[in-house]
């Protein structure tokens, strides 16, 4: 199942944005082997977190004098590895770039990190809000007069960081097939996250973006581009920013023959006209206004939760999310027409499959000594 069926990848565990790469590859049919710790709490109640669906995890002590042992025989067949981290603690374990390209000279080996492998602050501690700042990208966040917005961490550990360590993976595999060498592939959420300010980049230059935030059409600064409070509390989104969308809206919020809103360009007036717009959002409810605009062209949705979001009925009739064993999660995207992606399974707990694996890698002869030395679980 999936485009990426035949591929395999060896994940170190992690947390965020390293499970969610590895679980991207998962969807697209690559077999996926999480190394976990050993497990030393409860396995009575099913294994939840979403991020870790489709694997299968063998727990493994790193620290112990076998547990690179086995790390390596896990490589020797596996076309790329996802460690994430710190720089240098992998090459203290003895499963550094070094040694694993030893065992398998095609390997892509992907190191993500928040800062990337070199620099002043690639030693030190940091979350997603602190690498999103760095690059510019925290500080595109927010409304007038206000202070910067953090996305939660879809900017940088999601965005940034996974999306372009599950590419970086796959366009390293794919060379290592024409080269038959592999690689260490530096992937920073610092980098990924500067990358996703590109197009802003290019509307500095060209004179239409301004530093000063929440002033400009894309960043609240625009009355047709916003989210807007109705009366029930709830909220829309708008962004009717083409003017034939623009005149959508105005006809559908009756304010077509408002001469104020005429030139929607003007800057100087998107302050006053959002005003406007919000007393007239706020006159009806949010099932009032999707009943109003939904079907029409005006660039309109309602603003849902989570549990709204899986109900909807265009994210149910496309099936943009799906249930595991009673968890409602996303399913995998995008979509192939002849190589369907598929959740290969529920997230499990850690050495759920070890003697599998062990046995999937050659070392089925070891798995007693290995168990009863202590390095696996």
């Amino acid at each position: 199942m999936g485009p990426l069926a035949g591929i395999r990848i060896v994940e170190l565990a992690g947390i965020g944005p390293g499970p969610f790469a590895a679980g991207l590859l998962s969807d697209m049919g690559a077999t996926v082997i999480r190394v976990d710790r050993p497990l030393s709490g409860r396995t009575d109640r099913p294994a939840v977190d979403t991020l870790n669906r489709g694997r299968k995890s063998i727990a493994v002590d790193l620290k112990h004098p076998r547990g690179a042992e086995v790390v390596l025989g896990l490589v020797a067949s596996a076309d790329a590895l996802l460690e994430g981290f710190r720089p240098g603690v992998t090459e203290r374990l003895g499963i550094g770039p070094s040694e694993c390209l030893e065992a398998n000279p095609a390997l892509v080996y992907a190191r993500m990190t928040g800062w990337g492998q070199d620099g002043p602050y690639a030693s030190v501690a940091g979350h997603d809000i602190n690498y999103i700042a760095l690059s510019g990208a925290l500080g595109l966040l927010g409304r007038a007069g206000q202070s910067p917005v953090p996305p939660i961490n879809l900017v940088g550990d999601f965005g940034g960081g996974a999306m372009y360590c599950a590419f970086g993976i796959l366009c390293g595999i794919l060379e290592a097939q024409r080269s038959g060498r592999g690689q260490v592939v530096d992937v920073s959420m610092v980098d990924g996250s500067a990358g996703l300010t590109n197009m802003m980049w290019g509307f500095k230059a060209m004179g239409l973006w301004s530093d000063e935030r929440g002033v400009n059409m894309l960043d609240t600064g625009a009355h047709f581009y916003d989210v807007y409070e109705c009366a029930d509390g709830e909220y829309v989104s708008i962004g009717s920013i083409e003017p034939q969308f623009y005149a959508e809206l105005l006809r559908l919020t009756e304010l077509h023959d408002d001469p104020e809103f005429a030139d929607q360009m003007s800057r100087h007036k998107w302050p006053a006209l959002k005003a406007r717009l919000a007393e007239v959002f706020a006159q009806k409810t949010r099932a009032e206004w999707c009943h109003i605009m939904e079907g029409s062209d005006v660039c309109f949705a309602p603003v849902l939760s989570l549990d709204e979001a899986a109900a909807h009925p265009h994210n149910v009739a496309r099936g943009t999310f799906t249930s595991i064993d009673g968890v409602v999660q996303p399913a995998p995207a995008p979509r192939f027409e002849r190589t369907p992606a598929a959740i290969q399974g529920p997230p499990v707990h850690p050495g759920t499959h070890t003697d599998e694996v062990l046995t999937l890698a050659g070392l089925e002869d070891e798995i007693d000594s290995l168990r009863a030395s202590g390095a696996v679980g």
